[in-house]
């Protein structure tokens, strides 16, 4: 982008060779590693040293029977299926290990007389580790006052009680899945906890309960999703059968020519009353963009070519001539399954940043929309465009660093091959007659698209460099932002206001960024500026979530990940 090479005579065949030979590379993503990060609560625990030294801590008389009974018990975790999912249990448990040879195995969370006060607060938690869709199911967690208990026991108690500790933190800072398991375009990277640091830091905290819940996400979106887990779990009348509606006999479409966007027939009206969809007065028998949307959802549940149009064999299927069931099922979603999707919301909430920054725009995929916020402060919302389910959007954080200004376009070697070539196989002219300009660089045949009013990425780009190369990005389409499901693009994001976020971008108001001077910059060469600071951005995948007004909100899993981490959830539980 942003090469202004001159065009060079390039035939026709050898563009449409390159196109055909040119493939995407995609780099492997690492998974998530293990860090030190410490919980992010409201309670902030002083670590203690990783490797204390052996003679910190020496076992009162009275528990050194306990210390004598803990080496063995510690050798009670070696689980067939790790409980901390894609996180290396083994080393876990060595650090747990280290941890209590490092204080000549004086228990933490028991004495002589059972639990101590720091031991009921850490199993407090513990057993409340299903209000943050987490699984400790694996550690026979202590569930008597252990008054009367032996050493040999309360040594158990002790190593499971730290054991599950470990695992919790674990889990809780994002250690059950690695996010490129569910798809490869998910590079964010989890912070999860290193574990001897995690039992170190709970161990001396002088509220052990806090400390342990503050390795969850602490963002207002998690914690608004665990309130509504609970209510999805709370006791409530079964849901009433799915009801099974005679469907209306629809008016029969009469036959004609097959409508694209923007053609107007009298047949249109009957087609927004099959499928409700209003119009505004005189456009009413315009076969637009909300029809055509409406058109291709029912092509697809209809097992119909979904291009939109009104075909011949759609407007039979309108009609009831054909793929049109007779009776309606309205569905209904139960509460567990309601449960499992809010829980693995939760868990994609654990691929975020610890700090998502203060400013910063938050892209939540399958909502279309667009955020910038100044903390918990909502200063800018904005439909955008995300990918196509064959070419989806990315999920994963970086920071924008500038903007470009009359951008030029650097066609991807996907696009050329899979959308450019057949055109050039019957027209050798095709890009030059549409404004391409074809170059070679390096050696290397390249085709860009110059600034100007039909660029695909209209008038303004804001660029954070990335492995997946997207961006944000304006565009000349402007109609499309005006479907309900907005996933057209190849990747990037497309946004319907991007004056107004550039403004926001370079400083917001007394920046003296305003909108008449980015007008005055558009329609020359292409032009860099640079941020005053980088902003975080993040691109999120959120089915379910709370909005402004505290009501559950549920999207479709457009790519099908929320879906694959409840799926991946469910069977680590089964296991």
């Amino acid at each position: 982008m942003g090469v202004t090479c001159h065009p060079l005579r390039v035939s026709a065949a050898a563009l449409l060779t390159f196109a055909c030979l040119c493939a995407p590379a995609v780099a492997a993503p690492p998974d998530a590693q293990p860090t030190d990060a410490q919980p992010t609560g409201a309670v902030a625990p002083q670590a203690a040293p990783a490797e204390p030294a052996k003679d910190a801590v020496v076992p009162p008389d009275a528990n050194a029977p306990i210390a004598a009974a803990l080496p063995g018990a510690l050798g009670a975790f070696d689980f067939k299926t790790s409980p901390v999912g894609a996180g290396d249990w083994p080393v876990a448990v060595k650090a747990l290990h280290d941890f209590y040879s490092a204080r000549n195995f004086a228990p933490v969370w028991v004495d002589a007389k059972g639990l101590t006060a720091s031991g009921q607060s850490v199993l407090a938690r513990l057993l409340r580790a299903d209000e943050d869709a987490l699984d400790l199911s694996p550690f026979a967690l202590p569930k008597k006052p252990l008054s009367d208990a032996s050493a040999a026991d309360l040594a158990a108690a002790d190593a499971t009680l730290s054991a599950a500790v470990v695992a919790y933190a674990m889990q809780a800072s994002g250690s059950r899945i690695a996010p490129t398991s569910i798809s490869p375009l998910i590079t964010a990277h989890p912070g999860v906890v290193a574990a001897g640091a995690a039992l170190a830091a709970v161990a001396a905290a002088a509220d052990p309960d806090a400390a342990l819940e503050g390795y969850n996400p602490q963002q207002k979106g998690y914690r608004a999703l665990r309130e509504q887990l609970a209510q999805a779990r709370s006791p409530a009348p079964a849901d009433p059968a799915p009801v099974a509606e005679a469907a209306p006999s629809p008016s029969r479409i009469p036959d004609g020519p097959s409508l694209a966007l923007g053609m107007r027939d009298p047949r249109v009206p009957l087609v927004r009353a099959r499928l409700s969809v209003p119009a505004d007065g005189a456009q009413g028998e315009v076969y637009d963009l909300p029809l055509a949307v409406a058109v291709q959802a029912f092509q697809r549940a209809n097992g119909l070519p979904p291009n939109g149009a009104l075909t011949p064999g759609t407007a039979a299927a309108l009609s009831g001539g054909v793929a049109t069931p007779a009776v309606k099922v309205v569905p209904t979603v139960s509460p567990a399954h309601r449960a499992a999707m809010i829980a693995a919301n939760m868990e994609m909430w654990r691929w975020e940043p610890h700090d998502m920054g203060g400013e910063r725009i938050e892209i939540n995929i399958p909502d279309f929309s667009l955020r910038m916020m100044d903390g918990e402060n909502l200063i800018h919302a904005s439909r955008v465009i995300v990918g196509k389910p064959d070419t989806p959007t990315p999920v994963f954080s970086n920071s924008v660093k500038y903007i470009l200004i009359n951008p030029i376009w650097r066609v991807p070697d996907s696009i050329i091959r899979k959308e450019f070539a057949p055109h050039l196989a019957d027209d050798p002219n095709y890009l030059t007659d549409r404004g391409y300009e074809v170059k070679e660089i390096g050696g290397r045949m390249v085709v860009d698209q110059p600034p100007g009013e039909g660029n695909a990425l209209g008038h303004i780009v804001f660029m954070f460099p990335n492995e997946h190369d997207v961006y944000l990005h304006d565009t000349p389409s402007r109609a499309l932002f005006g479907a309900a499901h907005r996933a057209f693009s190849h990747g990037c994001v497309r946004v319907e206001q991007p004056m107004a976020l550039a403004q926001l971008v370079m400083g917001g108001a007394g920046s003296g960024w305003t909108s008449a001077r980015l007008q005055s910059m558009i329609g020359s060469d292409e032009r860099t500026v640079m941020l005053p600071h980088p902003i975080p951005i993040h691109l999120e995948y959120f089915t379910e979530f709370v909005d402004a007004s505290g009501a559950l909100q549920d999207r479709d899993d457009i790519y099908g990940i929320a879906t694959r981490v409840a799926g991946t959830i469910a069977k680590s539980s089964q296991d």
